[in-house]
């Protein structure tokens, strides 16, 4: 099958922002005393919307994460207004992808303002015909809610797009939307459990785009 679709997630894969999210959560948990364990990176990266809520609630001992969740957001938002990190491979696979007609997508279960900014900072808005917030859908990640959304937007079949994530949260929804999973891990490495939901993993955006244009010869 020649995949018409290419849908990225954006902390983690296409930006390293994971870890000034994580810096963040970390700091605002200091202030209250709190000490997160290092489960928490793997529960809350990925996630949105009450998902998330549920996550800051229980590791902050809070009876509603909203104003926590605002807060992280706020501090997150300050810091990339002026420069955005883009990982390694990043321009040359969606280069690479856009000379092949693919459409391209950004899906993420960051706010839709912190999402076009973050583009336009880094220069790659452009490359991508649409974009999905995780403020789109019902239910965030790991549910397929918002890769079933961003391959309706591209006018694409599910299962003729790759998903790009950094996330276990990220890839139980792409392999719940039947797309080909591509796991690339940030901060936390592949779990066993998580390998079986991956088509492939790679170290990098480069090794992925050096695999696949490979295939594309085939």
């Amino acid at each position: 099958m020649k995949y018409k679709g290419a849908i990225f997630d954006m902390d983690g894969l296409l930006f390293d922002t994971e870890r000034i999210y994580q810096k963040i959560w970390k700091e605002i948990a200091a202030e209250r005393n709190l000490n997160l364990d290092s489960n928490f990176i793997k529960a809350i990266s990925g996630t949105n919307g009450s998902n998330m809520c549920h996550i800051i609630e229980n590791y902050y001992c809070v009876s509603d994460g909203t104003m926590i969740i605002e807060e992280c957001r706020k501090r997150v938002e300050q810091k990339l207004s002026h420069y955005v990190p883009i990982k390694k491979g990043v321009n040359t696979i969606l280069n690479f992808f856009q000379e092949k007609d693919v459409s391209m997508s950004v899906a993420s279960s960051s706010t839709l303002k912190q999402m076009k900014a973050n583009l336009q900072t880094a220069g790659i808005y452009n490359y991508f015909s649409a974009i999905v917030s995780g403020e789109e859908v019902k239910y965030g990640k790991p549910a397929p809610d918002i890769f079933l959304c961003a391959a309706q937007k591209l006018k694409i079949m599910p299962q003729e797009c790759f998903v790009f994530e950094d996330s276990e949260n990220g890839i139980k929804a792409g392999y719940a939307a039947g797309c080909f999973t591509i796991m690339i891990p940030d901060l936390v490495k592949a779990s066993s459990a998580i390998q079986p939901f991956c088509t492939r993993i790679y170290e990098d955006l480069l090794q992925a785009e050096q695999e696949i244009k490979a295939y594309w010869k085939m």
